[in-house]
């Protein structure tokens, strides 16, 4: 089921993307260098009742290991929180191999392929919506949604059939669309907790209102 949802290995719906990542295969042949599929819990979407949405995989973090937010600085917030909240069990070590579970919850991106300069462009984005939009249709269970940065959240606005005006981009907000809850914190990445936009109290406060909203398992 899940090979429906997520872009094929060798994907050239989006050409510099696809020549991007052929480029990398060939610098770092030993790289995930491929589109980064979801990230689910063993129930597979039917399992899931909150979804992380990101922006598009790193260089050397999920492109490199094959699973969203693995291998850079934003996964050792992200998981570190995960664990804390009881959204994931096992110790993160920054390896797709490392043992970690999610627990009712998924990790995604809203492009699916890492793009140069860590910055996809508009016609990307809207490409690889179609894979978020099928993704959400298999969550059956899912109430709650998390995007990381402004677009991610416009994205899953964009999919969920809601106006962008209508449900702005805002640090540690909510807004309700589509049937869903939908939370937004600004990304987690390095760049952001190094300048104090983000802190890891500020990540903790998100997490601390989606688990309240989600109530017990």
């Amino acid at each position: 089921m899940t090979d429906m949802l997520d872009p094929d290995r060798d994907c050239a719906l989006c050409p510099r993307l696809h020549e991007f990542i052929a480029q990398q295969r060939k610098s770092h042949a030993d790289w995930y260098n491929a589109p980064v599929r979801t990230f689910y819990p063993g129930g597979g979407p039917p399992a899931v009742r909150f979804l992380i949405v990101g922006l598009a995989p790193g260089l050397r973090g999920a492109n490199r290991t094959g699973r969203p937010f693995t291998g850079d600085f934003a996964g050792d917030l992200l998981y570190g929180t995960l664990r804390k909240f009881g959204f994931s069990s096992g110790t993160f070590d920054a390896r797709s191999d490392d043992g970690v579970e999610l627990i009712a919850t998924a990790i995604t991106n809203a492009v699916r392929c890492v793009p140069p300069e860590n910055k996809p462009v508009g016609a990307e984005i809207n490409t690889c919506r179609r894979y978020l939009s099928a993704s959400l249709d298999a969550m059956t269970g899912l109430s709650a949604i998390l995007t990381l940065g402004k677009i991610a959240h416009d994205s899953t606005i964009r999919t969920l059939g809601g106006r962008v005006s209508a449900h702005p981009f805002r640090h540690n907000a909510r807004t309700n669309v589509g049937g869903y809850a939908v939370f937004s914190s600004y990304h987690c990445s390095r760049y952001n907790t190094n300048t104090g936009r983000l802190t890891e109290q500020m990540f903790v406060d998100v997490f601390q209102n989606i688990a309240d909203y989600l109530g017990p398992s």
